[in-house]
C-alpha cells in the first residue's frame, strides 16, 4: 500500500502526519503535560523522537503486524505516542477506560486478543494481572509510572522508560525494519479499534481506518477553521472516539497543541493556566461546571447576587444575538459590555472559558436552558451530533445557526437521511470498517451502500435544513393512548436544575409518565449547609422534606414547558421519586461514558417502578452497591414517592395549582 493518498501527496496514516508536523512544526509545541504542578512541554520533532523510541522498544520486544496494543490510563502524551506507535509497527491500538473494573476490561482484553497492554501506573497493571486469570495471550506488560512497582515480577513487565531505551539502543538494527513497517501503512490500514459504552449489551470493537480518521479530522478541522496555533485539554477518556478524534486525529491534521492536566482534582486549575481555544466536552461537565456556578453565586453576598443575576437576565435577552452578530440597540450592547466587565469576563476566566474560539458538546442531547446559559456569555458553544462508528462527526452547527434544538447541518462529506420509520441514517469517509468478529452486527447496522442506521429517530426542520433529534430510536414509543413518548426530551429538562444530578423517565405503553430523580450531592448538599440541616448520607437527604419539595417544583415546572410542546405534551411527569443512591457505572446502571442504561435500570429497580404505577406512597427497597475497592454491599431505604402537578392537555392547568 502506498503512504500517500491517491489524490495527493497528503500523508495517509497517523505515522506519516506526526512525521510531516515534525519537518513543518518541529520547533512548535504539541504536547503539554503538568506533573507536581509544573507544565513540561513537548516540540513536534520531540514528538516525533519519542514516539520512534517506544515503537523500536515495542519491536524489541516482538510486536508483530496486526497485533493488538491494549492502551489504560489517564490522559498522559506517552499513553497517546504509544498509540501511534503501535500503528508505526503494524499494530492495532485497542485504548480501555481507566475507570473499568476488571471483569470489564477481562471482556475487552480477551475480545481484542491484546498481546500487548501498556498501563498507566500500578493500579492499571493490577487489573491486568487479576485479567491474566481468564485472559492468557497477554505477553507483555508496560508501565508509565514506576512508582509501586519494584517488587513486582518483571519477567513479562517492563517499565515504558526503559522499552524507549531499549529502543534507542537498538536503533541501528530495528531501523530498517520499522520504515518498511510504516511505509506498509495505507489510507485503509487500521488506525484505531474502539469500543463502544455498552449501552444495550456487550461493547463492540469498532475498527477504524486511516481514511475514516483523518478524512474526518481534515473535514471537521476546516469547517471550523482550526489550525496549528489552536489549543485543546485532553481530559476525556483515551478510550472514547471524542477524545481520540481530538486529541489525535485533527490535533495529527492541524498541528495544534494537547495539553493534558494532571489529575481529576486539577482539571478545573488546569483549564484556567491553558486557557484553550477549542474545547469539546459532554453535557455532563457543564452541567457540573453551571452547578458549582448556582452554589458560589448562593453562598455570594447580597449586592453581588442581584449583580449576578441583573446582568445575567441581559445576558440571556440578548448575548446569543450579539454572539452570532446580530442587530442589537446601541443601549443593550452597551449595557451587555458593562455586563462583561463585571460579570461574564470573571466568570469565564473562573470556568477557563477566556479564549475559547469553538467549543462543542455531544454525547447526548444537552438541556436547552444549559446551553444558551453558555451562548449567553459569549461562549461559541455548538452541538454535533456523532457516533463512534462515524468517526464522530454526523451533523454539526455552522457559526451563526446556533440553535439549543438542533444538531446542525450534515457535516462536511457526510450524506444524511431520514428512514421511513424516522431513524437517522448516514454516510461518510468517516464511517467505520466493521465491528471486530462480530460480522452480523456490521451487517445489520451497516449495509452494501455504505448507510448506518444511527438507532436515534430525528427529523429535518423545513427551511433552515437542521437536523432534531427526538431521541434514541428503541426509545421513542408511544404512551397507552397513543400519544408520543421520548424520555430523553424530558430528562435533559430537568437536568438543567442544580440539584439534579440525573433523571429517568419511563412510560412507554403506560396511561401517564414517571421518573427516578438522583439529588445532586454537592448542589442539594450545599442547601443543606447554607440552612443547617444535618443529614448523614446521600440517602437520608435525598429524602428529606424540603428536598422532595424543591425537586415537586422543578418537576412541576418543567411539565409545564413539555406540556407546550404539541408533539410531546404527553411526556408530562405524573409521579416520581428520589433514588437513594447515585446511578453509578460501577453497579451497571451507567456505562463509562455516564449514558444511562434503561434496561438494566427498569430491571433493577423493577419494584420501584410497579409501585410508582400502583399509586403508592412508600416503598421499602434494598439495593445491590459496588464500593470502590470492589467489595458488595446493600443499601436499604424506605423511598417516598409524590405525585406531580401536571397540566392539562387542554392548556389549564390544575386546580391544585
Amino acid at each position: 500500500m502506498s503512504n500517500t493518498r491517491p489524490d495527493s501527496a497528503t500523508p495517509c496514516s497517523i505515522p506519516a502526519l506526526l512525521a510531516r508536523n515534525a519537518a513543518i512544526w518541529g520547533a512548535l509545541p504539541a504536547w503539554r503535560e503538568k506533573e507536581f504542578g509544573i507544565w513540561q512541554s513537548r516540540t513536534w520533532a520531540e514528538t516525533e523522537a519519542e514516539t520512534r523510541a517506544i515503537a523500536l522498544g515495542l519491536l524489541a520486544l516482538g510486536l508483530d503486524r496486526g497485533d493488538r496494543v491494549a492502551i489504560i490510563g489517564r490522559n498522559r502524551p506517552a499513553l497517546y505516542w504509544s498509540m501511534v506507535a503501535a500503528q508505526m509497527c503494524g499494530a492495532v491500538p485497542v485504548p480501555l477506560y481507566q475507570d473499568a473494573v476488571a471483569e470489564e476490561m477481562a471482556y475487552v482484553l480477551d475480545h481484542s486478543g491484546a498481546r500487548f497492554v501498556i498501563c498507566g501506573d500500578q493500579e492499571q497493571v493490577d487489573k491486568v494481572i487479576e485479567v491474566q486469570e481468564t485472559v492468557h495471550h497477554i505477553d507483555q506488560i508496560l508501565y508509565l509510572d514506576k512508582r509501586g512497582m519494584r517488587k513486582y515480577d518483571h519477567s513479562r513487565m517492563n517499565a515504558l522508560a526503559d522499552v524507549m531505551s531499549e529502543g534507542r539502543a537498538a536503533h541501528h538494527r530495528l531501523t530498517p525494519e520499522l520504515e518498511a513497517r510504516i511505509a506498509e501503512l495505507g489510507y485503509d490500514s487500521t488506525c484505531v479499534m474502539l469500543y463502544t459504552s455498552g449501552t444495550t449489551g456487550r461493547p463492540k470493537g469498532v475498527v477504524l481506518s486511516n481514511r475514516n480518521i483523518i478524512e474526518t479530522s481534515k473535514n471537521s478541522a476546516e469547517f471550523d477553521r482550526l489550525d496549528h496555533g489552536d489549543e485543546v485539554v485532553a481530559y476525556l477518556p483515551m478510550a472514547w472516539v471524542g477524545d481520540f478524534i481530538f486529541s489525535v486525529g485533527q490535533a495529527m491534521w492541524t498541528g495544534f497543541t494537547v495539553n493534558c492536566p494532571e489529575n481529576a482534582r486539577t482539571m478545573m486549575t488546569d483549564l484556567r493556566e491553558i486557557g484553550p481555544t477549542y474545547f469539546f466536552a459532554p453535557p455532563r461537565v457543564f452541567e457540573e461546571q453551571l452547578t458549582n456556578v448556582m452554589i458560589r453565586m448562593e453562598d455570594a453576598g447580597r449586592f453581588k447576587k442581584r449583580l449576578f443575576d441583573h446582568f445575567m437576565a441581559l445576558a440571556r435577552r440578548i448575548g446569543p444575538a450579539i454572539l452570532d452578530g446580530k442587530p442589537v440597540v446601541a443601549i443593550d450592547r452597551l449595557r451587555y459590555t458593562l455586563g462583561s466587565l463585571l460579570v461574564y469576563g470573571p466568570l469565564k476566566n473562573t470556568l477557563g472559558f477566556s479564549r475559547i474560539r469553538v467549543g462543542y458538546t455531544a454525547g447526548e442531547a444537552i438541556g436547552p436552558e444549559i446551553f444558551d446559559f453558555y451562548r449567553s456569555l459569549g461562549i461559541n458553544l455548538k452541538q454535533l451530533y456523532g457516533q463512534t462508528e462515524a468517526s464522530v462527526f454526523i451533523t454539526q452547527q455552522p457559526d451563526g445557526e446556533v440553535r439549543s434544538d438542533t444538531v446542525g447541518v450534515p457535516s462536511p462529506g457526510v450524506e444524511v437521511k431520514i428512514a421511513e420509520g424516522g431513524e437517522v441514517l448516514y454516510r461518510s469517509p468517516g464511517v467505520f470498517v466493521e465491528y471486530y468478529k462480530n460480522p452480523e452486527s456490521t451487517a445489520s447496522t451497516k449495509d452494501a451502500m455504505g448507510w448506518v442506521a444511527t438507532g436515534d429517530a430525528g427529523f429535518f426542520e423545513e427551511g433552515s435544513g437542521h437536523l432534531r433529534i427526538i431521541d434514541r430510536a428503541k426509545d421513542v414509543g408511544k404512551m397507552a393512548d397513543g400519544r408520543l413518548f421520548a424520555p430523553k426530551f424530558v430528562e435533559n429538562r430537568l437536568k438543567f436544575y442544580p440539584d439534579i444530578l440525573e433523571a429517568v423517565v419511563f412510560g412507554a405503553g403506560r396511561e401517564f409518565c414517571t421518573a427516578f430523580i438522583n439529588i445532586d450531592l454537592a448542589a442539594v448538599g450545599n442547601w443543606a449547609e447554607r440552612n443547617n440541616i444535618s443529614y448523614a448520607s446521600y440517602q437520608e437527604l435525598s429524602q428529606h422534606p424540603q428536598v422532595i419539595e424543591t425537586i415537586a417544583g422543578h418537576v412541576r415546572a418543567v411539565n409545564r414547558a413539555v406540556a407546550a410542546d404539541p408533539m410531546l405534551s404527553g411526556c408530562q411527569i405524573h409521579r416520581f421519586l428520589i433514588l437513594h443512591k447515585e446511578l453509578d457505572a460501577d453497579d451497571g446502571e451507567l456505562t463509562r461514558t455516564r449514558k444511562v442504561r434503561r434496561n438494566i435500570i427498569a430491571e433493577k429497580f423493577a419494584d420501584l417502578i410497579a409501585a410508582l404505577y400502583e399509586g403508592r406512597d412508600s416503598i421499602y427497597t434494598e439495593t445491590e452497591v459496588t464500593y470502590e475497592d470492589g467489595r458488595k454491599g446493600a443499601i436499604r431505604a424506605t423511598l417516598v414517592i409524590r405525585d406531580a402537578e401536571v397540566v392539562p392537555l387542554d392548556g389549564q392547568r390544575m386546580a391544585a395549582e
